[in-house]
């Protein structure tokens, strides 16, 4: 088992910045794919970003391109998301999640799952 545990969320004014940590413990031992996801009120679960066991690959929905980066540091057992020009479509629950498959494309490959940290802009 895998515990997540999501901090960095906010309220911030359009245009601003933040920085997501997802804290993970218990069998860590093992390397897994991570992503972000998140879910905006009366919508679906959506993928933000994911990110190799190693960290060497990164991919991004289309909408958040060129403004976030995922990045992770396994000796700390940490994923980030530092998320700069943020824009009012961006708030949502954020939620971060682990996969012990090599490649994790879709949210029902992820094993593991945080309560999730609320991000709010402001326009």
């Amino acid at each position: 088992q895998v515990q997540l545990v999501e901090s960095g969320g906010g309220l911030v004014q359009a245009g601003g910045s933040l920085r997501l940590s997802c804290l993970a413990s218990g069998r860590t031992d093992s390397s897994y794919a991570m992503g972000w996801f998140r879910q905006a009120p009366g919508k679906e679960r959506e993928v933000v970003a994911r990110i190799s066991r190693s960290g060497g690959t990164t991919t991004y929905a289309d909408s958040v391109k060129g403004r976030f980066t995922i990045s992770r540091d396994n000796a700390k057992n940490t994923v980030y998301l530092q998320m700069n020009i943020l824009k009012p479509e961006d708030t949502a629950v954020y939620y971060c999640a682990a996969s012990s498959r090599v490649v994790a494309i879709t949210k029902r490959e992820y094993d593991y799952w945080g309560q999730g940290t609320q991000v709010t802009v402001s326009s």
